[in-house]
């Protein structure tokens, strides 16, 4: 057990009033970890370091006491002001905003960029229309258009011939709200749409009068594997929407960038739909310190990625390869004589390398993310052998 009066006597609780509550149950609680050896973890899944409360109340105090943080009040003011202006520097958008989840900013965004009509256009596989409660349709009157069942994307030649099929299958017209699209697309494994299709779709919209959304919670994934700037794919957009969670290491919250009109309109819906928040400070501060380097970082794991996948290439009995137009999620195969459960096992607890449970069919998704940095690549080429 963490020894109490030792653990209150390190910690630099003054830098944190707001976590004092917590910390007695965790030192009473907590037993001492039995890590493996090598120290950090490398997690082939998720998008980025996900901390654990401890690590994460640890690196705030260590944020804290080389630069102060500032609080919010209800949004305004401290870390979360200074996080807004990075971004809208970054996406090249006159204004952005804090919000408490990406629901919440796909669905704002979307709604305020609609009005009064009702269509929206979007892929078959993307967040708004799989996995965010029928939000559009129950609270926002908006009837969803699903395009290109089970890919990635949808084209511009796919979208216009959609809308302009429209007249000839309805009989009453209600109007195109917008368009939007994700990017990458969780549920086709981090698959992203090309730029060269979104400057297509972009350019279609334009010519419309359509608006444009953009689900970018994993868009420094696509930046990273494609090569194309947030600032080159958020110029297509009205508004982009951003996890500060994925790769940035807050416990939650999102940022949505746009038009300053549209941004400044956003505190109302927000407190409309429950979700102004009186403190947003540690989400906050903790993307904010974390964004500094994200892009070199991710980068960075890509191309580590990229010499493990070699090396595990050349392993009997493995083989990895990247899924067409895909990021940062990568497909293991195993033969048949390897015991994937047992290499598991094995990676997690003698090696300290988390990977997926393989499939019946001995495959695993890998995803790369900066956890990959923690070990050398020949470390964990030499992990994956020796648990073989």
């Amino acid at each position: 057990m963490i020894n109490r009066r030792h653990f209150f006597k390190s910690s630099a609780l003054a830098a944190l009033p707001m976590a004092l509550p917590l910390l007695p149950n965790l030192a009473g609680a907590m037993p001492a970890a039995n890590v493996p050896p090598m120290g950090k973890t490398v997690k082939f899944f998720g998008d980025g370091e996900m901390f654990e409360p401890g690590d994460y109340i640890q690196l705030l105090q260590e944020i804290h006491a080389a630069n102060p943080i500032t609080k919010d009040r209800y949004g305004s003011g401290g870390a979360v002001e200074a996080l807004e202006k990075k971004f809208a520097t970054i996406t090249g958008k006159q204004k952005a905003v804090y919000m408490a989840s990406g629901t919440m900013a796909n669905q704002l965004a979307i709604a305020a960029l609609s009005g009064e009509k009702s269509k929206v256009f979007v892929q078959d596989t993307s967040h708004v229309f799989r996995d965010e409660a029928d939000a559009a349709q129950s609270i926002f009157n908006k009837r969803l258009v699903p395009l290109a069942p089970g890919q990635a994307y949808f084209t511009a030649a796919q979208l216009q011939e959609a809308i302009e099929s429209l007249p000839e299958q309805e009989v009453f017209s209600t109007g195109i709200g917008a368009v939007s699209i994700e990017n990458p697309v969780r549920r086709s494994q981090g698959q992203m749409m090309p730029i060269g299709e979104i400057e297509k779709v972009s350019s279609y919209c334009k010519s419309k009068g359509i608006k444009l959304h953009l689900d970018g919670a994993r868009i420094y994934s696509a930046s990273a594997w494609s090569g194309v700037p947030i600032a080159k794919y958020a110029a297509h957009f009205d508004t982009v929407y951003i996890s500060l969670y994925k790769y940035l290491g807050a416990s939650a919250g999102a940022i949505l960038c746009g038009d300053k009109a549209l941004i400044d309109g956003m505190q109302h819906l927000m407190k409309v739909h429950g979700g102004s928040m009186y403190g947003n400070w540690t989400n906050a501060a903790m993307a904010l310190h974390r964004l500094d380097g994200v892009e070199q970082r991710m980068k960075e794991a890509k191309l580590r990625g990229e010499e493990v996948f070699v090396g595990l290439n050349k392993i009997d009995g493995i083989k990895v390869h990247l899924l067409k137009e895909g990021t940062n999620i990568y497909v293991l195969e195993l033969s048949k004589n390897i015991d994937g459960k047992k290499l598991q096992a094995s990676l997690n607890t003698k090696h300290n390398i988390r990977i997926g449970m393989p499939d019946k069919t001995n495959k695993v998704h890998l995803s790369v993310n900066e956890t990959l940095l923690y070990h050398p690549a020949s470390n964990v080429i030499n992990s994956f052998k020796q648990s073989i």
